[in-house]
């Protein structure tokens, strides 16, 4: 039975103003969507078992937190991008559940191979979907949404330079900035670099997954090589002190996912997460949720963690918050004006909420 005052600390997260960085469009899906889209197209899922379903697209307690566990959910979920009204849905519900979190800015990303491989859609054409859905959410639900165009290291150049191509024609319509993602470990991505280095020039903004299931030296080659503006995870960065002192003296921002981490077998212990020390050692760091349909998540989940298993004080989760609008990719005017909203409801949450 939930006690009176675990509620209201539940209520404290969800009231916090929000700033979410790091999502993925396709970890964000609903199994009553999924559910509905397998019934319609008619697709070989246990749907008449719901946990047997739920056990093939989210990470369960009783499985493996590991790395493969966690990417097996996506050989499931690319199966669900059955058509564009498919994935419409998909972009517009992934920001109501946000906005329904009291995020008020996201940059979202996703993945416009992944959204059509199974049907073999036009990739410029996926991008108009998402881009559309995602203006009409915005609209509708009150918050401010960025799309990021994220591509794989496994997957080759010339398929994200077409990639790369169609979202710089899509700048001005809500598209801001790419990301490179996959396994790090085994395609570090160097070659990526020249094509990198030519959409910064064309004003995309760049993020960099490293230092997830790959070691400290990935975050450098990011940096160094990859022209990362910001670092998608990081969180092995701590394991090299050279690299810590190299990502502070640049305050390149860091976007941490740590139910991800923890479920996909980056930390083994929740609770030894390295985001306290992160902090300590003077990064500059964000807290996101990654993929929240498959760890069963919500951003207010992500700041409660931080909280009672990170023994991140209020005061702390504030400044996580406000450091998220420092580092967005939004014109200076407009995060000006997202810091100053942020700050004034904080204000007022911060400290007297938590006096139970």
């Amino acid at each position: 039975m939930t006690s009176e005052s675990e509620t209201r600390r539940r209520d404290f997260y969800k009231k916090l103003p929000k700033v979410e960085l790091h999502r993925h469009l396709e970890g964000s899906l609903r199994l009553s969507t999924m559910i509905d889209i397998a019934k319609l197209h008619k697709l070989d899922l246990p749907v008449d078992d719901v946990e047997k379903f739920r056990a093939l697209v989210q990470v369960m307690a009783d499985e493996p937190y590991t790395f493969q566990n966690f990417l097996s959910k996506f050989a499931t979920l690319r199966h669900f991008y059955q058509s564009p009204e498919a994935i419409s849905r998909i972009a517009y519900e992934t920001i109501e559940d946000a906005a329904s979190d009291n995020v008020q800015y996201m940059e979202l990303r996703f993945t416009p191979v992944a959204l059509t491989r199974i049907r073999d859609y036009p990739l410029g054409e996926a991008m108009d979907w998402v881009i559309a859905s995602a203006a009409e959410a915005s609209e509708r639900y009150g918050i401010e949404v960025r799309l990021i165009a994220s591509v794989n290291r496994h997957e080759p150049v010339e398929l994200a330079e077409e990639v790369v191509a169609l979202a710089v024609e899509r700048k001005g319509r809500g598209i801001i900035g790419l990301d490179l993602a996959g396994g790090e470990a085994d395609f570090p991505g160097e070659e990526f670099a020249p094509l990198f280095k030519s959409a910064k020039e064309a004003g995309m903004r760049i993020i960099i997954h490293a230092g997830e299931w790959g070691g400290p030296e990935l975050i450098r080659l990011a940096v160094d090589k990859l022209y990362a503006e910001r670092i998608g995870h990081g969180v092995r960065v701590m394991e090299d002190p050279d690299v810590v002192a190299l990502t502070r003296a640049s305050q390149i921002p860091f976007e941490v996912c740590p139910t991800s981490n923890y479920q996909s077998g980056v930390v083994t212990d929740l609770r030894q997460h390295p985001l306290p020390a992160m902090i300590a050692a003077g990064l500059n760091v964000t807290v996101n949720t990654d993929d929240p349909g498959i760890s069963q998540i919500t951003l207010s989940d992500e700041y409660r963690v931080c909280e009672s298993q990170l023994g991140i004080p209020p005061a702390g989760l504030k400044d996580l918050i406000l450091n998220a609008a420092w580092v967005s990719f939004l014109p200076e005017q407009e995060k000006s004006e997202l810091i100053g909203r942020l700050s004034a409801q904080l204000d007022k949450l911060i400290p007297t909420e938590l006096e139970y």
